[in-house]
């Protein structure tokens, strides 16, 4: 059986090939400032994974089970202090799953980030259907419409993500969620139907920071997570 890292490097290499396809004339471009999908959804609850054959929903992190116990001080390495309520929350998880891996997990979230905010500038509703829980979805779609109905255009070049952190992490009942902060840096401007800014500036760099929660059953034979809530980081 291959490790972690090769199982996730390999997933996230082939589901990079898929988006490139599938998205190749929004390449390096991502949502828009006007009003980003953070600032119009909100905390959402729980929802039961996606059927395991989506091929578009995201494995974040798996195969913990797979590698030799870790001390305490260990485990949570680079990612929570021992002790502290997040590493309290990721044991529960840990416990509960054997095969969550919580490095993969980061690793894995910051490319699911990159790829909704990606489907989000395109417009690309199944895509983000494939992606998200239904309440999150529906605030995306429902941005997208907005914003095709005014005609405007957003043009968005990421420029990197410069930490993606891990804040929090729960199991409701079988529902792991684990939180992420990303702070991330785009140039990102809104034309309207006369080609005109309306937001943002083509020329200006700007910090970004998010709060994402993805949700998956423990212990679920389907690996897959979702994105289930998002907010505005400080």
């Amino acid at each position: 059986m291959q490790d972690s890292f090769d199982l996730t490097t390999i997933f996230f290499l082939g589901l990079a090939v898929f988006v490139i396809w599938r998205l190749r004339s929004v390449l390096g471009t991502r949502t828009g400032a006007e009003r980003r999908p953070v600032d119009m959804v909100r905390r959402a609850e729980p929802v039961a994974p996606a059927a395991a054959n989506d091929s578009n929903v995201v494995q974040l992190g798996d195969r913990a089970g797979d590698r030799e116990p870790e001390s305490e001080a260990d485990r949570w390495k680079g990612i929570a202090e021992p002790g502290t309520p997040l590493a309290a929350g990721l044991d529960a998880i840990s416990a509960a799953d054997r095969t969550f891996d919580a490095r993969a997990f980061r690793d894995g979230a910051k490319s699911a980030y990159e790829m909704i905010v990606m489907a989000f500038a395109q417009g690309d509703r199944r895509a983000l259907r494939d992606l998200l829980s239904k309440d999150v979805n529906d605030g995306f779609v429902s941005a997208i419409s907005e914003r095709e109905k005014r005609g405007e255009r957003v043009e968005t070049t990421f420029v990197s993500i410069d930490r993606a952190e891990i804040v929090d992490a729960q199991l409701k009942g079988r529902s792991a969620q684990v939180t992420v902060r990303f702070v991330s840096k785009l140039i990102t401007a809104t034309y309207d139907r006369a080609n005109a800014v309306v937001d943002g500036a083509p020329d200006k760099i700007v910090d970004v920071t998010d709060v994402w929660t993805f949700a998956r059953e423990a212990g679920s034979r389907d690996p897959n997570w979702k994105l289930i809530a998002t907010e505005s980081g400080h």
